[in-house]
């Protein structure tokens, strides 16, 4: 049976994917961050919408996002640095919102809600930049179906992804039923604030 990938690269790919997928960075830091502020099922909704993102560089990989890097990179620096900005942005919302003085465990990072926060974090991601444009191209066999091999590497991927932003997300959703307590609120505001800028600056500082 001719597969659409060779098994054997096929299974070093996942093990690329998934030490990319458990090392932090801008998505895990925003899942963690959106757990502790908001609960289990708003960092959930975060990992969907980061996935969704995902979904779309690989759209975008299937059109040629290679070459579009190579003839547009200024256009792309400036998306990544926009994304950058939104993310600092939720980070100085989540230090305000530790400080409010109603309910401060119902304060949410944005009125856009999680699933468009988080898809906002990932198309700005410059780790998807860099898997699209060098860790995935050379798994890519051109003798095979470019549609079924993007295919199985997007599911990979996706999947390896969710599980860990998953994980994160929950691990910082444990801590968010204390978030009614005006201090601990206060105290986990400046935490939430810290991880988002933390992700800002990956995002805007990438060489």
């Amino acid at each position: 049976m001719d597969w659409p990938v060779d098994p054997h690269l096929y299974l070093t790919f996942l093990g690329v994917m998934a030490l990319l997928a458990m090392t932090p960075g801008p998505a895990n830091l925003f899942a963690v961050a959106t757990g502790v502020r908001d609960g289990r099922r708003a960092a959930l909704m975060g990992v969907v919408g980061m996935n969704a993102a995902t979904l779309v560089w690989f759209l975008a990989a299937s059109l040629g996002l290679g070459a579009l890097v190579t003839a547009f990179p200024d256009l792309f620096r400036f998306i990544a640095i926009a994304g950058g900005l939104y993310v600092a942005w939720l980070g100085v919302q989540a230090i305000r919102g530790g400080h409010a003085p109603s309910d401060p465990g119902k304060a949410r990072l944005t009125r856009r809600g999680p699933l468009i926060d988080g898809f906002m974090v990932q198309i700005a991601n410059p780790k998807a930049v860099l898997f699209f444009t060098a860790v995935l191209p050379p798994f890519l066999d051109p003798n095979r179906p470019l549609a079924a091999q993007l295919a199985l590497f997007a599911a990979a991927t996706i999947g390896l992804d969710a599980i860990t932003m998953s994980a994160y997300g929950l691990s910082g959703a444990a801590l968010s039923r204390r978030m009614t307590q005006p201090r601990f609120a206060r105290w986990f505001g400046w935490i939430t604030g810290a991880l988002l800028l933390v992700a800002a600056a990956m995002i805007i500082l990438r060489d």
